[in-house]
């Protein structure tokens, strides 16, 4: 029986130093501000992290400067992106060696049109390299980036062949009759929405919460909507906003301004930073928004 909810998570941005290497002393001062100002957790390499393109020696520098920098007992999962079997189980090691309270397990995303054997084989295959250490896992079904859905019943078989394992689905579809059959299917764990617009329905209907890149900008408004059914209607005006631009862009050009501090906007190839007049408009929309809150 559940006790207690998954809450919020800030998909942490990972900033970049003029030279393109993460920038580790940046890393930690957002991440102990969305903490301050109400994040339950937060999740490194993720989508918004850019964590597709993040190597295993960057990923143990900034968990490792999350430990030293944040408040003691300061909750970290961690994004798990890799299609060799051994590559995820090497992410998914060392985040657990360095104390990772959970996993963000994304499905391998190179080949299209696997079927549920092909990738119940490859989760198991992951699941035993890792060894003893294994547990927290949150699946995460981010079909629209990788291509790749995970179905009710590759989860279900997963969940009965390694009990206790998987503590969590991360549904980032979008598509809220898939967040709704999660729900249905899976009660027993902690059903999160990545599509903060999905979210007070998902809540009211037994989501535990988001691990999501507004979190990164606007915690104080997720915050109202997981604990106290808020209707969320200047959250999803804030999403809209950010979705009508390239998203992780977006999102760092927003940390940037409400942190006064540009040197957030920077992307790593392939993507490509906001031209000037973008960040311009979003900036100027942004404010209008919470001008109004």
């Amino acid at each position: 029986m559940k006790t207690t909810l998954f809450g919020l998570s800030a998909a942490l941005v990972t900033p970049y130093t003029a030279s393109g290497d993460v920038d580790l002393k940046k890393l930690v001062t957002h991440a102990a501000s969305v903490l301050t100002r109400g994040c339950d957790s937060v999740t490194l390499c993720g989508t918004t992290g850019e964590g597709y393109g993040l190597s295993l020696d960057e990923r143990t520098a900034m968990q490792a400067a999350l430990a030293d920098g944040l408040p003691s007992g300061s909750r970290i999962q961690v994004g798990i992106m890799a299609s060799a079997i051994d590559d995820a189980a090497a992410q998914s090691s060392a985040a657990l060696d360095a104390g990772a309270a959970g996993l963000l397990l994304a499905p391998p995303f190179y080949m299209k049109g696997v079927d549920d054997d092909g990738l119940y084989t490859w989760f198991c295959r992951v699941f035993e390299r890792i060894g003893a250490k294994l547990g927290g896992v949150i699946m995460y079904h981010i079909p629209g980036q990788t291509a790749v859905p995970l179905s009710l019943g590759l989860i279900s078989r997963l969940r009965h062949a390694w009990p206790g394992v998987i503590t969590g689905i991360k549904d980032s579809s979008g598509d809220w009759a898939t967040a709704e059959s999660f729900l249905a299917a899976h009660s027993d764990i902690s059903v999160l929405v990545g599509d903060e617009r999905l979210l007070p329905r998902a809540m009211a209907k037994g989501a535990e919460g988001s691990i999501c890149g507004l979190a990164n900008v606007a915690p104080e408004l997720m915050l109202p909507v997981i604990h106290d059914a808020d209707d969320g209607r200047v959250m999803s005006d804030l999403v809209n906003l950010i979705v009508s631009n390239p998203v992780i862009p977006a999102v760092k050009v927003l940390v940037g301004h409400l942190a006064s501090d540009p040197g957030f906007d920077a992307v790593r190839a392939p993507l490509s930073d906001l031209d000037a007049g973008q960040k311009l408009k979003l900036v100027e929309a942004y404010d209008a928004i919470m001008a109004g809150t």
